[in-house]
């Protein structure tokens, strides 16, 4: 039987955060699951069609690598989203994958990081996840992690995040989005209230892409850099993304092997059920 991992990641158009996160992530599952072959999908059209135009790169759209696994014959496929949250592009990724859900004979889809918290026989996603940066956490007087955000529903994750940190004496981490809540300024009242002068910018994203570069760690006057600094905060910008740190590359192969024992498969649904 032909065996498949399709990792799919919303993707970058910066070369070198491709590079350092996703395809460090790619042959750390090629040299963990040595029986699988291992395929590349990206889920953003606009930077699959920057790749193609800029640096002559083609990027396959989940549709377009799941038809050619099909076309190959492949019949085994696990499908690992590198996504942070269940948002859109998951979304996305559910309605794909449904859609080829017969024409293998067994077709798998992982969760994203932040997914289960607090439920009967499930895994605690956003604990793990704490431990996997804990070394970055616990160094600094103050973290900052820097989310994307989205008007998606599944936003409340990070407000889940920040109630989680606190649970587990993380007192001095915050969680803040560009696109979403907690916003910027609620950021801002957490440090005030806490007389806090020491930050720590950290991005809460796989890829040290444009939001990292740009909207968080550039010296642009709407950076949260220099935002933080013009109110007298003095701010280090950590400006790599999780992909580089090999404690949270671990949770996606976690997640791959719950797919092959049969652990969770069921994306929505805490029983044990071999479905997506």
């Amino acid at each position: 039987m032909k065996k498949a991992i399709l990792v799919v990641s919303f993707g970058t158009s910066h070369m070198d955060a491709l590079e350092n996160s996703i395809e460090r992530i790619e042959n750390k599952i090629r040299d963990e699951f040595k029986e699988y072959e291992i395929f590349r999908a990206f889920t953003a059209h606009k930077i699959i069609k920057k790749l193609k135009t800029v640096h002559n790169l083609y990027i396959d759209t989940p549709e377009e690598a799941l038809e050619k696994l099909y076309k190959d014959g492949f019949e085994e496929v696990i499908i690992q989203p590198l996504h942070i949250i269940p948002g859109e592009e998951f979304d996305y990724v559910k309605g794909v994958v449904n859609t080829f859900k017969d024409k293998f004979s067994s077709i798998k889809l992982g969760r994203p990081i932040f997914y289960y918290q607090g439920i009967e026989d499930a895994p605690e996603d956003y604990s793990l996840f704490i431990n996997s940066i804990e070394g970055l956490l616990k160094k600094n007087e103050c973290t900052i992690l820097f989310g994307h955000g989205t008007p998606h529903c599944c936003n409340s994750v990070y407000g889940c995040l920040q109630s989680v940190l606190v649970d587990e004496g993380y007192d001095n981490v915050f969680v803040g989005t560009v696109e979403g809540y907690p916003t910027f300024e609620t950021v801002l009242k957490r440090i005030r209230r806490r007389n806090i002068e020491n930050v720590m910018l950290v991005p809460l994203m796989v890829v040290a892409g444009d939001h990292v570069k740009n909207d968080m760690a550039s010296d642009e006057e709407d950076s949260w850099k220099s935002m933080l600094l013009n109110e007298g905060i003095n701010v280090e910008a950590y400006v790599h993304g999780l992909g580089e740190i090999d404690e949270f590359v671990q949770l996606y192969i976690s997640r791959i092997y719950d797919l092959i024992e049969n652990r969770y498969l069921n994306v929505g649904n805490t029983k044990k059920l071999h479905s997506v």
